[in-house]
């Protein structure tokens, strides 16, 4: 019995690069480009008819836009996710995308394996943002905790707790905070757990999306 494939619709105005992802999907055994679409309207159209698991989508195409895309595609097909493909590393597009149901957002210079990594943990259910973004929107977050904008829950944390959560923000790792406060990882794990418990959390992601709801990131 073979691998059940993840399947890809690739959504981009560039020929080129949609080659060049091809080719890169087309190596692994899991996943299988099922067709191309070089801009929205068309990307909403072959969803429709062809229901992948994943949509890999640009931003920016002539006609219908990304974001636009993405909305129609989450109406007329829930289960089919959305990953972004952008060269725009700025918190308005994230902000926007997350609304409108995308899973995740991977810049278009990252390398070939964390694209690979991003579609598995979405097509999985699992939300993905590329560490610089997830860093970028947790340390608005914090600024606006700074600056009395919002307390609440984070109020609620210990000193401890803050400063692991600030460190997470900066994009160490539990091995790199353990070391820079001399606590072991397995510390570092419980202060993880307990802060994103207290913010009724499971990861940066959910973070991120706390905060949008918040309002604390402009859409």
């Amino acid at each position: 019995m073979g691998i059940k494939k993840i399947t890809v619709l690739l959504a981009d105005d560039h020929r080129i690069l949609r080659e060049g992802i091809r080719s890169l999907l087309e190596k692994e055994p899991d996943i299988e480009v099922v067709a191309e679409a070089s801009e929205g309207g068309e990307a909403v159209a072959k969803a429709q008819q062809l229901s992948p698991d994943l949509v890999l989508m640009d931003i920016t195409m002539p006609g219908m836009n990304g974001l636009e895309a993405t909305r129609q595609i989450k109406a007329l097909k829930p289960g089919v996710k959305v990953l972004i493909l952008t060269m725009h590393e700025s918190n308005q597009y994230i902000s926007q995308f997350l609304r409108s149901g995308a899973s995740g957002y991977v810049l278009k210079d990252t390398a070939a394996q964390e694209l690979v990594g991003a579609i598995r943990a979405v097509n999985q259910g699992d939300a993905f943002l590329y560490p610089s973004i997830a860093r970028m929107l947790l340390e608005e977050y914090l600024q606006k905790v700074q600056s009395g904008e919002e307390r609440g829950s984070y109020d609620g944390l210990t000193d401890r707790e803050r400063e692991v959560l600030r460190m997470v923000a900066e994009g160490k790792t539990n091995k790199e905070i353990a070391d820079d406060l001399s606590l072991s990882v397995r510390t570092v794990q419980a202060h993880r757990a307990n802060l994103m418990g207290k913010l009724h959390m499971h990861d940066r992601t959910e973070l991120v999306r706390y905060a949008i709801r918040k309002g604390l990131i402009p859409a």
